[in-house]
């Protein structure tokens, strides 16, 4: 007997060392097992979930192992909307959901969690949960679900609100709070569910206040004047099991009810803030001032000095909207006067929505006072004193004269230009006189310079609509155009005192050289957009960062652009309705949607010397799958592939197949 009990426990030995011989063997790596790729499963409710007859406002589900749920606040919506905020709470492996207004009557109620939910270790995500009950007899099941784009640059809205009314009137947006709600995740997608059979209007809001309606101008929305109807009906899909992220396990037929409709676009925007009040004034420089609106005007307010006679003392420099509005003081002496007090008198929009007269009384005080100014001017006079006597110690060169200031003129003239390229010329302040016999531009054919035809004018193009004109305008930005001939260098020569601004200031004698592109070092594209015969359409071609880098103007489907630089490019465009040259936005009030955005799906690679042919339809793909994933800013949440991409990499290593949801 006790032999027999020496070999079993030998035996024991040898096969405990020969299983930790393999078991480290197949690991192959010291840092633990395989990661958790299996999210958090419910195993019960508390009422029952889609339960009917429900009168508690406590629920609690339990899951299979511990739980955390993500800023509930935010990502868990209760539908119908909850005006006073439930209670949520993770406690283990439950959740508890604590309801705080009253219940209604034979009405379904849906909690949908989103993403909100994972496990506790790996932040697998239960994904797109939600758990219903009715406090009826029955429980509405219809679904509607869709997308929510931003409506000027196609950009996936994560967490809007996405709501449904009865009441097809257009007042209820405005009215009434939403019959029920959604919330969009990273990819702008949004599924609203539980709902009652009938006829629907669609909403999307980012909703500022917390009451369910469009209350506020400010606040994001989109609506859709197409009546809904929701319906249902048994369906087949393919779900595919990947082995991992390039191999394909199998393909498994599913079937499934399947709602309608599915394919709802909202394109959300924001209205332009139209109420017109007075926000600042501000004098950061002692030489001018500014003040400030909410929105630009027509009319200039009308200024009067409290302390100085205000009779032709200003060039005034209003911005392209009209909602700023610059004051450059002519007299010095003005400009050496620290506080300006002055009554302004300007139109407001009242609380009707009307513009009427408004009168302040405002103290303009210089960030910049006349103490300290002029003891920075003795400070550089004092430096530039002993710099001199200096030299003179050392039988150097030395002024016996300070130099005297010369404007800080800004010429954007690179030293390769593109053909189509204007020189830009610009000031820090008002310009007094422009001698255009002091501005010489020649250029350069066999070895002989020439001089070149070219005509400066003043500059307004500054990016935005002039909507508000000004007859009165500050010179500081002009553009130098000339015929530009490719391979060709140029040089651009300003005397001194070509230009003087209002204080007497010149600019001092300058000289720019540089070269024209060769026509070979260009790309061109021509596009081609179908259905678009005319319309007035904007194209423009843009850059890795989603920003225009050109324009083009359309009416007759044909968009081209000359004179590209050899890159990888990305295509936009927009259909201008009022033909004013720039995407406007939407408006509720007046049943306005904004105007049409699209993208090209793909990128476009230009190389030099090519010549590039496009033909695209706009309309051809749903707006949510139009704009490229590369240029795309909401990138989409993929927390549950990371931990796949981990496990599978460390399957490689081992020399094991990897197969989803097998490694544990």
């Amino acid at each position: 007997m006790r032999r027999f009990l020496k070999e079993i426990s030998m035996i024991s030995i040898v096969s405990a060392f020969a299983l930790a011989i393999v078991s480290c063997a197949r690991m192959g790596n010291p840092d633990g097992g395989w990661y958790d790729e299996t999210p958090p499963r419910v195993i019960a409710t508390t009422p029952k979930d889609g339960g009917t007859g429900v009168d508690s406002k406590r629920v609690s589900i339990y899951f299979d192992e511990f739980v955390k749920i993500d800023n509930p606040t935010e990502n868990v919506i209760v539908s119908p909307p909850q005006l006073e905020m439930p209670d949520i709470k993770s406690a283990g492996k439950k959740i508890v959901v604590n309801l705080k207004d009253s219940l209604k009557a034979n009405t379904t109620y849906t909690i949908d969690f989103s993403d909100a939910i994972s496990d506790n270790n790996e932040g697998n995500p239960l994904g797109n949960y939600t758990y219903s009950f009715s406090t009826g007899d029955h429980i509405d099941t219809m679904e509607v679900s869709g997308n929510v784009v931003s409506a000027d640059n196609l950009e996936p809205v994560q967490g809007i609100l996405v709501g449904l009314y009865s009441n097809l009137a257009d007042s209820a947006f405005t009215k009434t709070p939403l019959l029920r709600v959604a919330r969009t995740d990273s990819r702008g997608h949004f599924i609203i569910r539980g709902i009652a059979p009938g006829s629907y209007h669609v909403y999307a809001l980012q909703d500022q206040d917390g009451n369910y309606m469009y209350s506020q101008k400010a606040e994001m929305m989109a609506f859709d004047k197409t009546v809904i109807t929701p319906s249902v009906f048994d369906d087949i899909r393919q779900d595919t099991i990947w082995k991992d992220s390039l191999h394909i396990a199998d393909i498994k037929r599913v079937g499934y009810k399947h709602y309608m409709p599915d394919n709802i676009c909202l394109r959300a925007f924001t209205q332009k803030l139209t109420d017109r009040y007075f926000i600042k004034a501000e004098r950061k420089e002692a030489d001018n001032f500014s003040l400030y609106f909410s929105y630009g005007s027509n009319q200039l307010p009308v200024i009067k000095g409290l302390n100085f006679d205000a009779t032709n003392a200003f060039i005034t420099e209003p911005t392209q909207m009209g909602d700023t509005i610059t004051y450059w003081l002519k007299d010095t002496t003005l400009v050496n006067q620290d506080t300006l007090n002055i009554e302004l008198n300007y139109l407001m929009t009242d609380s009707l929505g009307n513009l009427v007269s408004h009168t302040d009384t405002l103290d303009i005080l210089s960030k910049q006072p006349y103490k300290r100014r002029m003891k920075e001017m003795q400070d550089k006079y004092e430096k530039w004193k002993k710099k001199q006597e200096k030299a003179k110690k050392r039988e150097e060169a030395y002024d016996t004269i300070m130099p005297r200031e010369t404007i800080e003129m800004k010429i954007d003239a690179p030293s390769q230009i593109a053909p189509d390229r204007n020189i830009l010329i610009s000031f820090p302040k008002p310009l007094a006189s422009v001698d255009t016999s002091k501005i010489h531009l020649y250029s350069e054919h066999d070895s002989l310079w020439y001089i070149a035809p070219f005509e400066i004018v003043e500059r307004r193009d500054t990016g935005e609509v002039n909507q508000f004109p000004m007859l009165d305008s500050a010179k500081r930005n002009f553009i130098l155009r000339a015929a530009w001939r490719p391979n060709v260098e140029y040089s651009l020569e300003i005397d001194s005192a070509a230009f003087v601004d209002i204080y007497g200031i010149a600019n001092a004698e300058t000289k720019n050289g540089f070269k024209v592109h060769s026509l070979d070092d260009y790309s061109t594209i021509i596009v081609t957009l179908q259905g678009m015969e005319g319309k007035q359409c904007v194209v423009q071609l843009l850059n890795s960062t989603d920003t225009p880098v050109k324009e083009v103007k359309t009416s007759d489907g044909t968009a081209e652009f000359f004179y590209v630089d050899p890159d990888e490019y990305y295509m936009r465009m927009y259909v201008d309705e009022n033909g004013n040259g720039k995407w406007d936005t939407g408006n509720y009030a007046d049943g306005l949607q904004p105007e049409e955005v699209y993208y090209y799906p793909e990128s476009i690679k230009c190389r030099a010397k090519w010549d590039v042919a496009k033909t695209w339809n706009p309309t051809a793909l749903p707006l949510d799958r139009q704009k490229p994933a590369k240029i795309k800013k909401q990138k989409t949440e993929k927390k549950k592939q990371v931990i796949k991409n981990r496990n599978a990499e460390r399957a490689r290593k081992m020399g094991l197949t990897y197969i989803p949801d097998q490694m544990k």
